[in-house]
């Protein structure tokens, strides 16, 4: 059984990308430098990148080398089975388009309150459950999206869950609309290793405003994104922290400061906090663009890069954010107003948004007379 080597994650649903493909050159380097440097775990999807995700593995990672060199994680979602007798074909297909016999870790995907209803109904863990006394997942866990009280429910009538993924970050620490902090006690609470992801906040950590920037810079160190996986690599029981890397330059960027890992100072908290105090005073949208959203959506609305513009507007006020909601994001796609609020989009994000709400507060701005 292949051992993890570090506690630092190949997140794969941002990849390298050119002419709508995954680059496999930039990849094929990018999982080369990886594995060169001491880290061995990759996190993958069935429907990351429109399905590229596993297929581009295959390509980068699995074909390339022994399976006992890397640690390969595959999830089963809910957009993607009806039905139980569903569940099974599924997964073989995940294990032949990543090119393996097995997954180390098989995760149920992204569950809630709602998605954890249907899984059990259809009994998607007793199926998972047989994958791993088969031997086709090694570990079984969930990754997760809800409230603590759900995850401790989930918990508790599924003991055999090794492993919960929760979305862990400095600015979602303490937020109520988020209980990251309680996700967290609660997994530890019942004794399982914890995964992070979204550790950068779907790189709303790395992009920042100028004065939140400025306050990071003062410390003369790392970069933006070193502050924040270093964040959420510095508490007990973290079994692994994902990044999503979409070039080179973030692989090297992450390895130089998680290859010899060290916790974060007092000084380094403290301007955590302060920048933590300016993103919440900026009254910014907390979308991640993991573009759940986007894929049932009737309209074809941009949801996430809708909410970048937004966003833009009020960090940086400028004519750019209204070039690109009229001539990019809404020339082939619906704009914010074409929303017949259907509520799908609700259902399945995962930051639990009021995205009708939000649409609204987007053409208002961007779709005035």
């Amino acid at each position: 059984m292949t051992e993890i080597k570090k506690n630092f994650g190949f997140g794969c649903m941002r990849l390298p990308m050119k002419n709508g493909k995954v680059d496999a050159a930039e990849f094929s380097a990018m999982v080369d430098a990886f594995l060169e440097n001491g880290f061995n775990y990759f996190d993958t999807a069935h429907g990351y990148i429109g399905g590229m995700s596993e297929t581009a593995l295959r390509e980068c990672l699995t074909s390339r080398y022994p399976r006992d060199a890397y640690i390969l994680t595959d999830k089963l979602s809910t957009h993607n089975f009806k039905t139980n007798g569903e569940i099974r074909p599924l997964f073989e297909n995940q294990l032949e388009a990543c090119g393996v016999d097995y997954f180390d870790y098989y995760l149920m995907h992204a569950q809630s309150a709602d998605i954890f209803a249907k899984y059990k109904r259809l009994g998607a863990y007793e199926t998972a459950l047989e994958f791993l006394a088969e031997g086709r997942i090694k570990h079984f866990g969930i990754s997760f999206h809800d409230k603590a009280a759900v995850l401790e429910k989930i918990l508790v009538e599924y003991p055999q869950i090794e492993v919960v993924q929760i979305q862990l970050n400095y600015v979602d620490y303490d937020d109520p609309a988020v209980e990251s902090r309680k996700c967290y006690e609660i997994s530890r609470k019942y004794g399982k290793k914890v995964i992070v992801m979204e550790p950068c906040k779907g790189g709303n950590l790395v992009n920042m405003p100028d004065d939140a920037g400025k306050v990071l810079e003062a410390l003369g160190g790392g970069s933006n994104a070193s502050y924040a996986i270093r964040f959420a690599a510095g508490f007990e029981g973290i079994m692994m922290v994902l990044s999503g890397m979409g070039n080179m330059a973030m692989m090297l960027d992450n390895i130089s400061y998680m290859k010899d890992y060290k916790p974060l100072t007092e000084k380094e908290l403290a301007a955590i906090d302060e920048v933590r105090g300016i993103f919440r005073s900026k009254n910014m949208i907390p979308c991640t663009a993991c573009r759940y959203c986007t894929d049932g959506c009737p309209k074809k609305i941009l949801i996430p890069d809708l909410f970048a513009c937004l966003n833009a507007k009020k960090v940086f006020g400028n004519w750019n954010t209204d070039y690109y909601y009229h001539n990019v994001h809404t020339v082939n796609n619906g704009k914010a107003s074409d929303c017949i609020k259907c509520g799908k989009c609700e259902a399945i994000c995962p930051q639990h948004l009021p995205i009708r709400k939000l649409l609204c507060d987007v053409a208002a701005e961007f779709e005035k007379k």
